[in-house]
């Protein structure tokens, strides 16, 4: 049925001899094509990633070992079809199992599967999209991470009171059916390039910067060796351990790495707060049905729509400034959370406003630090030639993203539930705009560069990462 050079495109996407372009190349390779379907599947997966995993560091090893893996692929295909297997998996096994054990093992295929989505679709968006435009395209990505969260308990719900269990698996297996189906006919432009190059000299292939494309104003000088003399003789050695760390390691180490990460937490612990707090507090309160209190998450969905411009914007601007106003702009309507106490139209209103600021200060959040994690993984690699790998670390970035991510959806709701047990609604919002200001400060001092004493702050493109 498929010839050796076609199912070698098919694969791993090598072009064998003179073998025809396949069709649709251009379409199939073009960034709305990739972007669009990298968002289905992160749409598809709910954004809720590992979130079954209890162990802070069992959800890290499996976020390691996907991004280590697509790091060194020589396509970012087979991770991708190696996801989609887990994804196949992980449902059969929800869909059929009446155990314990064949639940568990689901629930680990989905897991598995969520990461290898993230880490690969995210470096595979990476290796596609002008850096110029990274933020735009991580705001795709976190507005179907948004849409995917609430549409998928909202309608399983609906599919599953009108017509019953099987047939909310029946609309899962639909929809993962078209996921693999946009995966398998999606194109790398790393690939499209071996057919585009010979007669397409304007298309420069992905992964080799062309001699046109404009480069920043700060030009980014890779860090000579160090020159050794007498007085040190411990160098060599010193040098030869640092150049042998993990690429995961080495990013570990950068502090401006570690605050998006930080900031990527926040985000996500406080948006996940909410899932195990509001329902039962609107019921409690207003008295609500279960689809009054599922409802009410629309107003922190709503904002997420302007998340693609939030990325343009801090394209042109840097990271610093939407991430900065977000976590400081979230702190008085965290806070003013504590007057909604009784029931009345006044107080209903109230809170679907504060929930809508609070909506969209985090909306400011995720995308610009998406984007930021892979300039930070950009800047080391032209600092420090050779020291993430041969291919970059790429995957393995957002590696750490997606950890700092499952944390955030696990530490969330339990801070949520406890601090509301033991000391109310009020304390909880308050809490948590401290944390929201913690982040803020980490991110005005750290992200796009750290602010220099002297008043200069470092830009994107020459920033000092360590």
């Amino acid at each position: 049925m498929f010839s050796k050079a076609g199912l070698s495109i098919f694969v791993y996407g090598t072009r064998i001899g003179n073998a025809p372009p396949p069709p649709f190349l251009r379409f199939r390779s073009s960034n709305y094509f990739i972007i669009g379907t990298i968002s289905l599947a992160v749409f598809t997966s709910l954004g809720h990633i590992s979130l079954f995993f209890g162990s802070s560091s069992l959800t890290f090893c499996i976020d390691a070992i996907c991004g280590w893996f697509a790091d060194r692929s020589t396509s970012r295909r087979v991770p991708l079809l190696l996801g989609l297997l887990a994804v196949g998996a992980s449902t059969a096994l929800l869909c059929v199992g009446k155990s314990l054990a064949l639940l568990i093992a689901g629930r680990a295929c989905q897991g598995v599967s969520g990461a290898f989505v993230w880490t690969v679709g995210l470096a595979l968006i990476s290796d596609s999209i002008e850096k110029e435009e990274m933020g735009q395209a991580m705001g795709y990505i976190a507005l179907a991470m948004s849409l995917g969260s609430i549409a998928g308990p909202l309608l399983g719900g609906v599919v599953y009171a009108k017509a019953g269990y099987y047939a909310v698996f029946a609309m899962g297996f639909a929809l993962i059916g078209f996921d693999i189906f946009l995966r398998l006919i999606m194109i790398e432009k790393s690939s499209a390039a071996q057919w585009s190059l010979p007669n397409d000299t304007s298309t420069p292939p992905v992964g080799v910067t062309p001699s046109w494309r404009p480069e920043s104003k700060d030009e980014i000088a890779p860090v000579p060796p160090p020159v050794l003399t007498s007085e040190s003789e411990k160098s060599p050695s010193t040098k030869r351990t640092i150049r042998r760390l993990p690429p995961m390691i080495t990013l570990l180490r950068i502090p401006r790495l570690l605050a998006s990460m930080f900031g990527c937490f926040v985000q996500a612990a406080s948006l996940a707060a909410f899932d195990s707090s509001l329902p039962l507090y609107v019921k409690n309160t207003f008295h609500w049905t279960s689809n009054g209190a599922g409802l009410i998450f629309v107003c922190l969905i709503v904002p997420q729509f302007v998340a693609p411009f939030i990325g343009a914007f801090s394209d042109r601007s840097g990271p610093r400034l939407p991430t900065t106003l977000g976590l400081f702009g979230a702190i008085p309507f965290w806070v003013c959370l504590r007057f909604v106490t009784y029931d009345s139209i006044s107080q209903k209103v109230l809170l679907c406003a504060m929930l809508s600021m609070i909506g969209f200060c985090l909306t400011l959040v995720m995308a610009p630090l998406m984007a930021e994690i892979d300039h930070v993984v950009e800047v080391e690699e032209k600092r420090r030639p050779g020291s993430l790998g041969k291919r970059g670390a790429a995957a393995q970035g957002f590696g750490l993203f997606n950890t700092a991510f499952a944390l955030g959806t696990l530490i969330g709701p339990l801070w949520a539930g406890f601090v509301i047990d033991k000391a109310g609604w009020g304390t909880m919002g308050w809490t948590l705009g401290l944390l929201s200001g913690v982040a803020a400060a980490a991110t005005l001092i750290w992200t796009g560069g750290k602010i220099k004493l002297n008043g200069k702050e470092g830009r994107i493109s020459g920033a000092t990462v360590v």
